[in-house]
């Protein structure tokens, strides 16, 4: 079972996303590797032992993405040639990088994205660590380690290509594909998401929205249709869906997610105020306002506390 941080602005929101679909990428590129050291082999040598089988069971539908059966089918019908071998080499690089980045730089990998499509926009050809930096609210020196784990060097005097580096930060986060989101929740949390035109803007199209409450099923919000929870399991495998939203009351919460995964989603933002229960196969992502407000409302005191001295003469209060 993976959890995967918390955040509360709608930007973070859309970060957590991106976040669960570079981890979702990173183990299907993996299964492709795994397949295509099979073929590599051929059928008269034996693969090494960690070859054998696919580690994972995470496609959408939950069936598994590479069987012995399919590997063996593949290996009578594929030739190991240069090119087959150039793109298994170029493969794994990609899977080793996607498995080492730290959840911490996926997250803001997602932000720098945001600064660097601002500057497309704005035609802005090159732009320096420090100024993306700035943007981005982050160290120049952090900016420039987090992107050492894509490769991407900037040219010195220069800086980074604008155009080239959201390139490569939307490949690394599994954006260069858009990407099926299913709604459970229809109250108010889950009117003001299904109706956030950001989630498009990054990729991500909210396309089914659920409600176990007859009297909200039918109801239209924005472009969807309010779907009863019945219809969830059938929906998500017709639609592909890749990532479920919990925006449920916390009583509710696990049977969704519970669900969800069994429909073969295996990423999951989760708004309830619990923590899931989920496989090892699953990731989520962990959403809690209330505790942001909490944090908030410890650095609220603690600048109270600094405003208040205390003298011979009394209390004072500091301007």
């Amino acid at each position: 079972m993976r959890h995967i941080g918390s955040g509360a602005s709608v930007d973070t929101v859309a970060s957590c996303a991106t976040t669960l679909c570079m981890r979702s990428q990173a183990v299907t590129v993996r299964c492709i590797v795994q397949y295509n050291t099979l073929v590599e082999h051929g059928p008269e040598r034996q693969p090494p032992p960690q070859f054998t089988h696919c580690s994972t069971e995470r496609s959408v539908r939950g069936a598994r993405i590479v069987t012995e059966r399919s590997a063996t089918r593949g290996m009578a019908h594929a030739s190991s040639t240069d090119g087959t071998l150039a793109r298994t080499a170029a493969t794994d690089r990609v899977s080793d990088d996607a498995r080492s980045v730290p959840e911490a730089t996926v997250a803001r990998l997602a932000l720098y994205l945001r600064v660097l499509t601002t500057l497309v926009e704005a035609k802005t050809a090159t732009v320096s660590s420090e100024e993306l930096a700035a943007a981005a609210g982050v160290g120049s020196a952090k900016l420039r380690k987090d992107l050492s784990f894509l490769g991407s060097n900037g040219t010195r005097g220069v800086g980074y290509d604008v155009s080239r580096l959201a390139s490569r930060i939307e490949h690394a986060l599994g954006l260069n594909h858009r990407h099926r989101v299913a709604l459970v929740g229809a109250g108010n949390l889950g009117h003001a998401l299904a109706g956030y035109d950001g989630f498009a803007e990054r990729g991500f199209t909210v396309t089914a929205l659920f409600d176990n409450d007859h009297a909200r099923v039918g109801e239209r919000v924005g472009a969807l249709v309010v779907r009863h929870l019945d219809e969830l399991d059938r929906v998500c495998v017709e639609l592909d869906i890749s990532i479920g939203v919990v925006a449920t009351p916390a009583a509710a919460a696990q049977s969704v997610c519970d669900r969800l995964v069994a429909s073969g989603v295996r990423c999951i933002l989760n708004f309830a105020p619990i923590v899931l229960q989920v496989p090892d196969t699953v990731d989520v992502r962990k959403v809690d306002l209330a505790v942001e407000m909490q944090v908030l409302s410890f650095h609220v005191a603690r600048r109270a506390a600094k405003q208040v001295r205390t003298t011979q003469n009394g209390t004072v209060v500091v301007p």
